[in-house]
Parts: C-alpha cells; structure tokens; sequence
C-alpha cells in the first residue's frame, strides 16, 4: 500500500521528478560519452526515477481503461510520442533510442493520466512547485558554483545543468509568475478557499528568476520569454490586457533601449566574432550536415536520439539544435507531421478556449508558453526530444489544457437535449 499523501501529491511530485532526473545532474559528460559511454551511477538513478514513475501509475490505477473518453489532441500527443519511441528500432544509437523513447512513453502515460483524472488545481500547484524549486536552484547557484567548461566559464548555472538548459527552466517560470501575477483570484498551495503567494513573493521570485535568466547568456531563452511575455500581456486578461501591452510594451521597450543599450548589444553579442554571430554559433553549418542527413532518410527519418550523434564528428555537436530540425533527422516527414500537427492543434485549442473568462488566464499562460517553445526551440532541439524539461513541459501543456477542456466544456448545439448532472450545468 502507498502512503496516502502519494495520492494527493502525484500530480505535483511525477512530473517535477521527471524533470529533474532528466536535467539535474552532479557531474558532467561529454556528448560522444552520452552516445555510446557505459551507463553510470547518474544514468541509472535517471532511469529508475522514470520506472518508478511507471510502477506508481500502475499501483495507483491499475491497467483500467481510461475514465473519460479521449479527446483529439490528447489522441495526436499519442500518435505522436507512440510514434518517436517506434522509431528507437531502427536508430543507429539502439541503446540511447531504446531509453529515450521508453522514457517519453513513460512521461506521456504520466501526462494522460493528469489530462484524464487531475484537476486544474492541482496543475496550477504543480506550477508553483516548479518556480519554487527553480529558485531554489538559482539559490544553489549563486553559493556553491560547480566547476564550468570553457563555454560556459562566465555564464550562470547551478549544478552542472547546462546554462541552455537552465535558461529553460528560468524562461518558463518567468512566464509562470506573471501569468499568475496578473490574474485575478490566484489559486496557490491551499486550495480553491485558500490564500495564493502574495504579490511580493511573486515579485522577489520574479526578480531572482529575470535576474538569473539574463546572467545563464542564453539568448535563445530571453527572445523566448519576451515572445511569451507578449502573447501572455495580450490573451491573459482580454482587451484590457492587450491594451495594457500597447502602453507598457512601448514604454518598457524605449527605455530599455535608451539606458541600456550597451548592456543589450553586449548580451546579444556575448564576446563573439562576426563571423560566428552571422553562423548562429556554427548551428547553420549543423542545419545543412542535418537537411543533408534528412534527405538520406526522408519520410520515416533515422531514428530517436540518431541527429545526437550523426554530426558529432564533423562539428562537435550533439543534437539537431533546433526542434523542427532535430525532428525531421530523427522522425523524417511522419513523424515531423505529427510534432507539427500537434502544436498547431494544442495552439488552436487553446484560443478556443481564450473566449471563456473561466480559463482565458490558463490559456493566455499556456499560450505563451508555446511562443516560449516555438522562439526556443530555432536554437535548440529540446521541444522535439524526451527526458527533458521543454519536451516534458510540452506534453504538461496538453494535460493543462485538457482539464481547462473539462472545466468549461462547449455549449449544446441549438436543440439539442443535454442530460444534467446533479449540481452541474453549464451556464454561458
């Protein structure tokens, strides 16, 4: 038997502790290690967090079939993940295929079970919990800084989480705080009767995350969270949030540029030559060996974690660095389609559900989160991969919006009888 807080808590503690597993890590490998090294003792704790995952699911519900019926984007995250795992088979790298695509079946059955069984609530406490623990990293890194490589030397991180992928994490919980900043009748640990953070907590988290962000130098991170941030001013609260963004967009805007010009240009620039600026620091060169390695494989692509390895000898990289890339080498047109097909319906879904003041600020956050993802995901491949915070939180995003789905469902058609329920009703 399972301790009875493990049945309030799942929804808050299964996807934080996949993250951190995938992403947290006390020591540091290279990329050719990560493609073909023996598992260490990192790896094989990584592993047995997501198999624990997967047995807790299974004690706690058990092999029943799902109690609501599925919904069509909650089908397409399936075709999808079911998909990229499929395609560990024929991966050059079987060993590294095999544990990725296990591990994004694994994360997946975990997000169907929030869309299906969690409530808005509890993911909105999930939320909380991750800006908690992502400031409580900034505080772990800011008073024991772990040893750096020569890339990362002046630039801020914690553990040896690399500062890319630490700009993630800090880009997405920036767009978190705001999100429930700006809102009305925040809901936070306590519940629907409860008190949320108080404005000045949302603001020092605020502060410390901003702060952090900019000193991480990933310029991939901050153009993303300004993008959220824009889509966030302009859906969360409606035609007063959008005409809030006209005057404060501008206004912010003018004297950032005028009183800290210099700080900009030198974040942007980050002490590089011209000519590796205009390459997006050697990433075009990778692109071209990527849609080269593409055409080799076109429709049903190389296999899961194959662009981790394909270019690692010719430029020193591992990754497509870049999602929509990454996942053309790896899934080729299918599975690319499918990647595509569910942003695109994730992101449709969540402007259809703008218009209802019950979940328009869900969704205006939710939708600046895909903005984050889409900016992020030019530089970097994380969107279209497993065991990582962006492809994790992607898949979260589909089961935030399926319970945002359940809270406001749509209206009967004209004349037709709808059955009710005891003490619901849908009201427009």
């Amino acid at each position: 038997m399972l301790p009875r807080t493990a049945y309030r808590l799942w929804p808050i503690v299964l996807p934080l502790a996949l993250m951190l597993a995938s992403d947290y890590k006390l020591r540091s490998r290279s990329d050719d290690q990560a493609i073909g090294g023996k598992p260490d003792l990192m790896i094989l704790a990584e592993i047995g967090v997501y198999a624990a995952a997967a047995l807790f699911l299974y004690l706690r519900f058990g092999m029943r079939p799902p109690t609501r019926r599925r919904t069509g984007l909650l089908l397409l995250a399936w075709c999808w993940t079911g998909y990229a795992a499929m395609s560990a088979l024929w991966s050059p790298f079987p060993t590294l295929g095999v544990v990725r695509g296990a591990q994004l079946l694994i994360t997946m059955a975990v997000v169907h079970v929030l869309a299906t069984r969690a409530t808005t609530t509890e993911l909105r406490r999930m939320a909380h919990a991750f800006v908690a623990v992502v400031v409580g990293s900034v505080v772990i890194g800011a008073v024991h800084p772990f040893p750096r490589t020569h890339l990362t030397l002046d630039r801020f991180n914690w553990l040896y989480v690399h500062p890319v992928i630490a700009g993630v994490y800090l880009g997405l919980a920036v767009l978190l705080v705001v999100g429930f900043l700006v809102r009305h009748g925040v809901i936070g640990w306590s519940g629907r009767d409860g008190k949320s953070w108080s404005p000045a907590v949302y603001l020092l988290a605020l502060a410390v995350l901003s702060g952090a962000l900019v000193a991480t130098g990933t310029r991939g991170a901050a153009l993303g969270c300004a993008a959220g941030l824009l889509v966030l001013m302009a859906t969360a609260n409606g035609p007063r949030g959008r005409a809030d963004l006209v005057v404060l967009g501008f206004s912010v805007a003018a004297l950032a540029v005028f009183a800290f010009s210099d700080q900009i240009l030198a974040f942007i620039q980050r002490g590089e030559s011209a000519e590796k600026l205009s390459s997006l620091n050697s990433r075009t060169d990778l692109w071209s060996l990527a849609l080269d390695a593409f055409r080799q494989q076109p429709i049903f692509g190389h296999g899961m974690g194959a662009a981790r390895g394909l270019f690692l000898a010719e430029t020193g990289l591992g990754g497509g660095h870049n999602a929509f890339v990454n996942a053309l080498v790896d899934e080729g047109v299918v599975g690319t389609a499918l990647f595509l097909g569910l942003l695109l319906t994730l992101t449709v879904v969540l402007c259809s559900l703008l218009r209802s003041q019950r979940t328009r600020a869900d969704a205006g956050t939710l939708l600046a989160m895909m903005a984050f993802f889409v900016t992020d995901g030019i530089t970097t491949e994380g969107l279209a991969t497993s065991a990582n915070v962006s492809g994790i939180w992607l898949l979260l995003v589909v089961a935030w919006t399926e319970t945002l789905r359940r809270r406001n469902p749509p209206p009967p058609l004209p004349g037709t009888l709808v059955p009710q329920t005891a003490g619901a009703s849908w009201k427009p």
